[in-house]
């Protein structure tokens, strides 16, 4: 891997369900753009010394990334974050959850439409466990809220192409 001041660093979670880092090279103190990289990551403004390993990506600071394997035209990379807020109400052994994309593709105006809910409830013989309802209900919100992103990626084909669209999911 090598990198130059100015390019960007991006960097995956190395938890399930943790964020995805992106970050500048500020410094890079060996000539031939070995690391390690002093980089100031975008989401908190710090900086540190980063020594990547695999899960980590160079994009070069005009945009193009080395050619494809194949020596075809160099590709362009884009790294994008989008966040899902997942409200849970509990009540009388019944637990709802709605699912939300609160900030999705910026080519839709229309992000709050895309929601997805979920109900859950418990028998009255079973022992109270909140939380298990929470887990069913939130799956059952986010598996609709997975529908309604295909549903939009289909209206989306549709409008591009002009012929109607089903994406297998």
């Amino acid at each position: 891997m090598k990198a130059s001041v100015g390019d960007r660093i991006v960097t995956a979670s190395g938890v399930v369900g943790g964020a995805v880092r992106d970050g500048v090279v500020v410094g890079c103190p060996h000539e031939d753009g070995s690391p390690p990289y002093q980089v100031r990551w975008s989401d908190t403004g710090e900086e540190s010394l980063v020594f990547p390993g695999p899960d980590s990506l160079v994009r070069p600071a005009d945009g193009e990334d080395a050619d494809d394997a194949d020596g075809g035209e160099p590709r362009r990379t884009r790294s994008v974050t989008w966040r899902i807020q997942v409200s849970l109400v509990e009540s009388a052994g019944s637990t709802t959850a709605e699912a939300v994309l609160v900030a999705g593709p910026p080519e839709h105006d229309d992000v709050g439409a895309l929601r997805g809910v979920g109900h859950a409830r418990k028998d009255p013989q079973d022992l109270e466990m909140p939380v298990i309802g929470d887990e069913v209900a939130a799956g059952r919100a986010l598996r609709r809220l997975a529908d309604a992103l295909l549903g939009q990626a289909e209206d989306d084909i549709g409008t591009v192409t002009g012929q109607r669209a089903h994406v297998h999911g």
